[in-house]
């Protein structure tokens, strides 16, 4: 496996155990170069702390690339998740412009809204810009809401395969993981190509924040490590619900996954030693 450099563009929440304070310690783990782009600095995450201390970013992100660009820097893979800002949506579209070789891939997580409704301060405009950014995006990771707004369609409250099918058909990229697919267990449908997968675990009691990053960092991880898409979906799958086994027995730690602990079992499932 070629050693890879890997940029994740989103943002940093000091406590809870998501963002970039769960990709960057996955995709080391997966054995690769792993670069931080932080958008925004947040004291803790959004879901039960209370309103966080904020610090944007965003002003800060077009300085940061110029130095890069002087001194040559490019890298494979791009993994971008909750940006936060529609200039910093830009952001990463010029990144992708010029700094990503022929060759090299982006995976875009849109991260930005859930259980049918945007999170607090994005508008039309900010789905309007990161459409544009899934566009391009060689890999998406659409949750339901984030599939029907990005498509077009009309959101339901709904988590079935058949919704999710219908979805599917509405989005143009030929690569797209719909993760949240299920009723009675849950998982992802996976389209790439003209092949459709569906893979999934029992559900388990109980929420869990974080998931969706730490499932967009162990498949950016697992591609990188040149496995196939559904067999990276699978692994990133596998090892998000590992953490959740993890988790799931500690009320006391309510806030975010206990990954760390399944860091091992996931670079076993990429044949690191």
């Amino acid at each position: 496996m070629r050693y890879k450099r890997i940029l994740t563009i989103q943002d940093i929440s000091c406590v809870g155990q998501c963002s970039l304070t769960v990709a960057l310690p996955v995709l080391s783990a997966c054995g690769h170069e792993t670069c931080v782009l932080p958008t925004a600095l947040l004291s803790t995450h959004t879901g039960g702390f209370g309103k966080p201390a904020i610090v944007p970013l965003s002003n800060a992100l077009p300085e940061i690339v110029e130095h890069w660009k002087e001194n040559g820097i490019t890298f494979d893979l791009i993994l971008t998740g909750y940006l936060g800002s529609v200039s910093a949506i830009q952001t990463a579209m010029h990144i992708m412009d010029t700094m990503l070789p022929p060759g090299g891939m982006l995976i875009t997580d849109p991260a930005m809204a859930d259980h049918g409704s945007l999170y607090s301060g994005f508008d039309g405009d900010y789905v309007r810009e990161m459409k544009q950014l899934c566009d391009r995006a060689d890999v998406i990771l659409p949750n339901l809401t984030e599939a029907a707004l990005l498509s077009g369609m009309p959101y339901e409250d709904r988590t079935d395969e058949a919704y999710a099918r219908q979805l599917l058909e509405r989005l143009p990229n030929d690569r797209v993981i719909l993760t949240g697919v299920g009723e009675t267990d849950t998982g992802l449908l996976l389209r790439d190509g003209g092949t459709i997968r569906r893979y999934a675990h029992p559900r388990l009691p109980g929420s869990f924040s974080g998931t969706g990053d730490l499932f967009a960092a162990a498949f950016t991880g697992a591609l990188a490590a040149e496995k196939g898409v559904y067999e990276s979906a699978r692994i990133a799958a596998d090892f998000t619900y590992r953490c959740i086994q993890c988790t799931a027995a500690e009320p006391a730690h309510w806030y975010g996954v206990k990954f760390e602990p399944a860091l091992p079992e996931l670079m076993q499932m990429l044949g690191i030693k």
